[in-house]
């Protein structure tokens, strides 16, 4: 009955290293301390295939690199209450936005695969097995309302542990002191 009231918490990887979700894992044993204080119910660390309703706090790491990143965030976003912008690339596009000044991703991927496009992810015979690139990575706040920023690359375990705590208590961030981008 007590899991009912904890609450609910989702991390999620868009285009990105992990590195964020790593840097949550060195949480080590304060893991134990948040887990006794929410419900986690959709993780990379998880085998759930779909994002659930009435999700409280989601932790949304990574840019959006691809059609798929595009509708899981704008799906995070319609059912959690407070999205997370977690690391440099959910923040600001970081090393997953390198791309964008090539202009459309397309030229670069032909030259890497050839000119037989069937040979090229996501194009061609394909199609269906790698989701289409987006012309330009976006960082979060470009496509939802991001709530707040836990910027780091990847975020330090401590910062982490504190965002989390405090929004998993129901209290408001101030990262102003504690948190930069890089």
């Amino acid at each position: 009955m007590e899991s009912l009231t904890r609450p609910r918490v989702a991390t999620v990887w868009l285009g990105g290293c992990s590195g964020c979700h790593m840097s949550l894992l060195d949480l080590d044993e304060r893991l134990l301390d948040l887990a006794e204080r929410m419900h986690l119910v959709y993780s990379p660390f998880m085998d759930i295939k779909q994002f659930p309703e009435h999700v409280d706090i989601a932790l949304v790491e990574g840019a959006v690199a691809n059609e798929d990143n595009a509708r899981l965030l704008r799906l995070v976003r319609s059912r959690t209450a407070v999205l997370v912008a977690f690391g440099d690339c959910a923040v600001a596009g970081n090393v997953t936005a390198l791309r964008n000044p090539l202009g459309d991703p397309m030229p670069v991927l032909a030259r890497s695969y050839g000119t037989d496009t069937s040979r090229i992810p996501g194009v061609g015979a394909n199609a269906g097995s790698v989701p289409p690139l987006v012309p330009k990575v976006h960082m979060l706040r470009s496509l939802v309302a991001v709530d707040y920023y836990l910027p780091g690359c990847p975020p330090p375990a401590d910062l982490i542990f504190f965002v989390l705590s405090e929004l998993v208590a129901g209290r408001t961030l101030n990262l102003q002191s504690r948190a930069t981008l890089g």
